[in-house]
């Protein structure tokens, strides 16, 4: 098990057993009982930097939480480096179990342009950097964040900060009829 994971499981095993050391000295039972998707959604909350409300999609969260820190290369596809394209093709495939294309340019071909301020979970956020085509892509997670691998390696940005804001082209969303043709198959 990588050391990311490990931590991950030590915070929710402190936090439960503190909660029932906690809960074994109260004479007033709790109504609430904290169920380990909830601490899961609460942890990734925290390190990721979004609001509770916007991480629903604990698979995506592990997934990005898994990446973090991989070394940038450029066609590189594995743990050793990845480039951002093939990062955003990994999370389609093992999240949303969707296969889509390996070059930013390709991929927005198969997206739905939406507004900045209509972009969901999952959706993808393409750039155009110090360049008239697509030469970036992100997967958006909530609360103007996106998860990337840029040339620091897959991270978490902000679409507010002021590189990001310049740079910033679409949001994209995969067509409905891409995605349930390419689940079919």
């Amino acid at each position: 098990m990588g050391k990311k994971l490990i931590a991950a499981m030590l915070l929710v095993i402190t936090i439960v057993s503190s909660q029932a050391q906690t809960s074994k000295q109260s004479p007033v039972p709790s109504e609430k009982t904290e169920d380990p998707d909830n601490l899961a959604t609460e942890y990734f909350s925290q390190i990721m930097g979004v609001a509770l409300s916007a991480t629903s999609n604990l698979k995506l969260y592990q997934f990005i939480y898994d990446w973090i820190g991989t070394p940038y290369r450029f066609g590189g596809e594995s743990k050793n480096g990845i480039d951002c394209s093939a990062f955003t093709k990994a999370a389609y495939e093992k999240v949303f179990n969707v296969v889509i294309g390996r070059n930013s340019r390709n991929i927005f071909t198969m997206v739905n342009p939406i507004m900045k301020d209509d972009l969901q979970q999952g959706d993808l956020v393409f750039f155009k950097i110090k360049s008239k085509t697509i030469s970036h892509i992100g997967i958006y997670i909530g609360d103007n964040k996106f998860a990337h691998a840029s040339n620091k390696g897959v991270a978490i940005s902000n679409l507010n900060e002021p590189y990001y804001q310049r740079y910033f082209y679409k949001g994209g969303r995969l067509f409905e009829s891409i995605k349930d043709q390419l689940e079919d198959n």
